[in-house]
């Protein structure tokens, strides 16, 4: 049973970093979702992770690989191939709620009825549920829906990455995973509920979300990705507050750091949620914004 809570725990922990996207086959001369930074001293990769993937979407192109492969460091929003227990401690406290409080009492009659419903579709007892607090149980629900179709963070690119560099090149976190879960945990209980019941009403077709999304990662489609992003979130505020605290506050943070590598001589593979680098907010823009010459590959 500890064993199980563990590998969930995992599986949470790396949608923590959102955006869930497949690779695929490409057609020759198509672009990737990769772009590359230089100034005269350095180079920096910019690669769009996808976090929940199928086996079978390797081997993947090679001017992906040989970008990682001619540089030096790897730089990751978090480096989930280093999860201690402290980590998963953090997790279980922030992300349940203690002694006999539940989801019931701090979340609306509807929003309690989705989750009831979408617990029953996904053959899960509502009582193994109850004590998950709001942004936790969207990230179990999200992760449980996704691993039921083949998706799984185990074949995601920045864990596929972080495993190539173990012992060859050296790692570096531009965020870390206590931040995230800080991020989430810290949202009030009213952004919670919204957050949850975005991701409940479209559970059901979160799998058709990821198959449309495909096409646009695969051919480097970057403005359909920014498009479906600003289309999900729509005109509701209190998810326009919230895709600003876990998007837009930290694309502007990650660049920075970013464009610090770009400052000093050196070689760097960057691998971020795909939805960081793309939009007029998204990184790519942001160094762009700096000064930077950026070009995608």
């Amino acid at each position: 049973m500890k064993q199980t809570i563990r590998r969930s725990l995992h599986a949470i922990l790396i949608l923590l970093l959102f955006i869930a996207v497949p690779a695929g086959s490409r057609g020759e001369g198509e672009k990737h979702f990769l772009w590359q930074a230089r100034t005269q001293t350095a180079t920096v990769y910019l690669l769009g992770s996808v976090h929940f993937m199928k086996r079978d979407a390797y081997p993947l192109s090679p001017v992906i690989e040989k970008a990682f492969a001619g540089s030096d460091i790897i730089a990751v929003e978090a480096n989930i191939n280093d999860i201690g227990q402290e980590t998963l401690a953090k997790l279980r406290t922030e992300g349940f709620y203690a002694g006999q409080d539940c989801i019931a009492n701090h979340v609306s009659s509807e929003t309690y009825n989705y989750i009831t419903t979408q617990a029953a579709r996904l053959g899960f007892p509502i009582a193994s549920l109850n004590r998950q607090r709001p942004w936790f149980l969207a990230m179990t629900l999200s992760s449980i829906e996704l691993m039921k179709a083949g998706y799984n963070p185990h074949y995601g690119i920045d864990k596929y990455f972080l495993t190539k560099a173990a012992g060859r090149k050296k790692v570096v976190e531009l965020e870390t995973i206590d931040y995230q879960i800080d991020l989430l945990a810290g949202l009030p209980d009213r952004e919670q509920e919204s957050f949850l019941l975005y991701a409940l009403k479209d559970l059901s077709s979160l799998v058709q979300q990821v198959d449309t999304l495909m096409d646009a990662w695969r051919t480097g489609n970057s403005d359909r990705i920014a498009e479906l992003l600003e289309k999900s979130v729509g005109d509701d505020e209190n998810l326009k507050v919230i895709h600003r605290k876990i998007l837009t506050e930290r694309n502007r943070n990650m660049a920075r750091k970013i464009a610090l590598y770009l400052r000093s001589p050196g070689r760097v593979f960057v691998v971020v949620g795909a939805a960081h680098l793309v939009g007029d907010a998204g990184i790519v823009e942001l160094l762009k914004k700096e000064g930077f010459t950026v070009e995608q590959l």
